[in-house]
């Protein structure tokens, strides 16, 4: 499947693989900064944004989507960041086509499974009603989401007109339990370097994750961003533009 992207800047390609509930204009000032000296393709996963709409979704799916977004941009081989489930997609990509994958960036998650969770959020978007104003779906999800920040950010994958969402809520809905799941290509490894973002105030990644990184990615590099939670390029953006921008070697 083709994937939606937008692009700017020219030089070897950057590619970046948004979150669960994003989309790629999530990344547009970190992607206007990226994009002064490389060319950078900005992609909405599967059910996001402005992307087909998909059944189900799973790593091994969307990382032959994005590959194949990629290669009929003309992009051949490319340095990749991904954050949260695009960056266990982003993982996936690597194991599975190490040819397309030069320098990989995982942004705040581990090649681990996830506890259950956003079932009663899934449920709560479910219910806002046609036409609902943004206070009223607002207001609709908080009970199921209680940050008024992290409300905001799924807000904005409502249509302009409020008459729905422009996200896939029930391929999401349906493919919760592989977003959450984690299984590797057996025998799969990723020799490239690669770079484990992790923020000071997110649980996502774990020490004791670290011996599942390294058997896949022994290449592994591990920094934490001060002061950042599970979205590390919206809490820190200018800490982690100058991370990626050294790793990246711009």
């Amino acid at each position: 499947m083709i994937l939606n992207a937008s692009e700017a800047g020219q030089g070897r390609p950057l590619v970046l693989l948004h979150g669960l509930f994003g989309q790629g204009r999530n990344f547009g000032a970190l992607s206007r900064r990226l994009a002064a000296h490389r060319r950078v393709v900005v992609v909405d996963m599967p059910n996001h944004g402005t992307s087909p709409h998909a059944p189900r979704m799973d790593y091994r799916s969307m990382a032959g989507d994005v590959a194949e977004t990629l290669l009929a941009r003309g992009v051949s081989g490319a340095d990749v960041m991904g954050h949260s489930m695009g960056g266990k997609a982003a993982m996936m990509l690597a194991l599975t086509a190490p040819v397309l994958v030069g320098r990989l960036v995982v942004s705040d998650i581990a090649p681990v499974a996830y506890p259950p969770r956003y079932g009663a959020l899934l449920a709560a978007m479910r219910a806002v009603p046609a036409g609902a104003s943004r206070a009223a779906a607002d207001a609709a999800l908080a009970e199921a989401e209680p940050d008024p920040a992290t409300r905001a950010f799924i807000i904005s994958n409502r249509l302009p007109d409020g008459s729905g969402w422009r996200i896939g809520i029930e391929g999401i809905a349906a493919s919760m339990g592989a977003i959450l799941d984690w299984s590797p290509p057996a025998g799969a490894r990723f020799e490239g370097p690669s770079l484990f973002v992790s923020g000071e105030r997110s649980g996502y990644v774990r020490e004791e994750n670290r011996p599942a990184i390294r058997d896949l990615f022994p290449a592994a590099r591990f920094l934490t961003v001060k002061g950042a939670g599970h979205w590390v390029h919206a809490d820190q953006p200018e800490a982690f533009a100058a991370v990626l921008e050294g790793f990246f070697r711009i």
